[in-house]
């Protein structure tokens, strides 16, 4: 009897021992593909079990979580959505998440690690501390600034600071609520497909995802070259240049909107925007010549992120003369997000050195205690310094005296550069309006911002387009903004 009682205990035991082999087998070596299968809805119902940290702007939230009582419980909630949907992206129970909502999603929802002293504690307890904020660099005041200028109408707003590369404003037009893609059923897949159907793609981050030519707000780049290589040595000698300008081997002639252009020197094809003054510069600079000082503002950088990655502004490599000559004027290939040319402004501004753009400034807790802070960090010297001073005198004589007076603002210094974009087959379409420009309090050692804007204006009269007209007056808001200190 004995005997069968042994037995049956070693059975016993064996049938543990196997017990906990398989139990290890399915949380240790396949845990990853049950968490991972579609059919398993846990992590979901955990994701959302708990309101989800909040982005702030001002030291305020412009996020929140509403309380669905539904399996997945918190939904995602904006204040002012379409106003930062550029910045906060959404966080979507059935889409996932974009942009600020995207990039420091551990934090918002809860799951980073640097949210706790000692996170292996949670893990045990299977549970997790309450989801931190992120707060951002948006200064409110110059965010609104930037959508009432634009008005609904299609373009996008980017503003730095020069000095540390904190972006203060990001705007695209037109907008989206973010709102109407939290939660799940059949309205939010309504809003999806409405939102990607829509023509004037809303969903689209013009100011970091859509690059334009940048028309002549680039000659403040093959002006730069120009002066670093000393192809230029006097801005206010004469360059020779016929009006118009025969492209470099061919029967083409590169005309001029301004008028006086002929035999106009570097400062005065700046002032007015002279097309052939520069495209002639930009051949005499040289391709290599050209691509390495694009190159050193942003251009053909494909790992930017601030933290959301910005699409590649680009000036093409390989190029004949005329198509360097057309791409010095910021048409041909050449293409530049807002953010980029908001950059090319700040580098002339912070005296030749491009800052780091980035968007979140720090991450915290719940409670607010510290979980990281941004660095602020240099992407190298665009120009020297003596450079980025001649420019500076060269984009405030725009906005005193030249194509850009719209953007002038009593008691400050301005500078600036406008730009009208042909794109399309042939020219066709309707031109961009672009502008380029810095701020600096009359009193003040440094500007405050660097601004760019571009505007897409369909509806427009295309003789009324241009950059002084359309873009000029909404960089002004902006600047008065930043200069308020509102």
């Amino acid at each position: 009897m004995i005997r069968y009682i042994r037995w049956c205990a070693y059975f016993c035991a064996l049938l543990l021992v196997a017990l906990l082999v398989n139990i290890a087998r399915v949380q240790v070596w396949e845990s990853a593909a049950y968490g991972a299968n579609p059919a398993n809805k846990r992590p979901m119902v955990e994701r959302y079990a708990e309101p989800r940290g909040d982005i702030l702007v001002d030291g305020r939230p412009v996020t929140g979580s509403r309380d669905s009582r539904q399996l997945l419980r918190y939904e995602r909630t904006y204040a002012d959505g379409p106003l930062y949907a550029p910045v906060t992206g959404f966080s979507s129970q059935t889409y996932g998440t974009s942009f600020v909502e995207r990039a420091e999603d551990g934090v918002l929802s809860g799951t980073d690690p640097g949210l706790s002293a000692f996170p292996l504690w949670y893990d045990l307890a299977r549970g997790r501390p309450g989801g931190g904020n992120a707060a951002t660099t948006i200064r409110a005041a110059l965010q609104r600034a930037a959508y009432a200028g634009l008005a609904g109408k299609r373009g996008a707003v980017a503003a730095v600071e020069p000095a540390t590369g904190k972006i203060l404003a990001l705007v695209s037009s037109p907008s989206y609520d973010p709102s109407v893609l939290s939660g799940t059923g059949a309205g939010v897949e309504g809003a999806w497909t409405r939102l990607n159907a829509d023509p004037a793609k809303p969903m689209l981050n013009r100011a970091l995802r859509e690059t334009y030519p940048p028309g002549s707000t680039f000659k403040i780049v093959t002006a730069a070259a120009a002066l670093d290589s000393g192809v230029v040595t006097d801005v206010d000698a004469p360059t020779e240049t016929p009006d118009p300008y025969p492209l470099p081997g061919t029967s083409t002639l590169l005309p001029n909107a301004a008028t006086g252009c002929q035999d106009a020197s570097m400062a005065e094809a700046v002032q007015w925007s002279c097309n052939t003054v520069m495209a002639k510069i930009g051949v005499r600079v040289g391709l290599r010549g050209m691509v390495e000082a694009a190159e050193r503002f942003g251009f053909n950088d494909e790992g930017l992120r601030v933290p959301s990655w910005v699409s590649r502004s680009n000036f093409d490599t390989d190029m004949s003369q005329d198509q360097l000559a057309l791409s010095s004027i910021g048409q041909f290939n050449t293409k530049a997000t807002p953010l980029q040319m908001a950059m090319v402004a700040a580098a002339v501004a912070g005296g030749g050195e491009v800052k780091t753009p980035y968007l979140v400034d720090r991450t915290t807790q719940d409670d607010g205690d510290p979980v990281r802070r941004a660095d602020q960090r240099s992407l190298g010297r665009a120009m020297n310094p003596a450079t980025a001073h001649r420019l500076q005198e060269l984009m405030v004589k725009v906005v005193e005296d030249g194509t850009g007076k719209n953007a002038a603002i009593p008691g400050a210094v301005v500078g600036g550069k406008t730009g009208t974009a042909q794109h399309g087959v042939g020219n066709a379409g309707t031109p961009y309006a672009w502008f380029i420009s810095w701020a600096r309090a009359r009193d003040a050692a440094v500007p405050a911002v660097a601004v760019a804007v571009v505007v897409e204006d369909a509806s427009a009269v295309r003789g009324d387009i241009s950059g002084n007209g359309a873009a000029a007056p909404i960089a002004r808001a902006v600047m008065e903004a930043a200069l308020s200190g509102r």
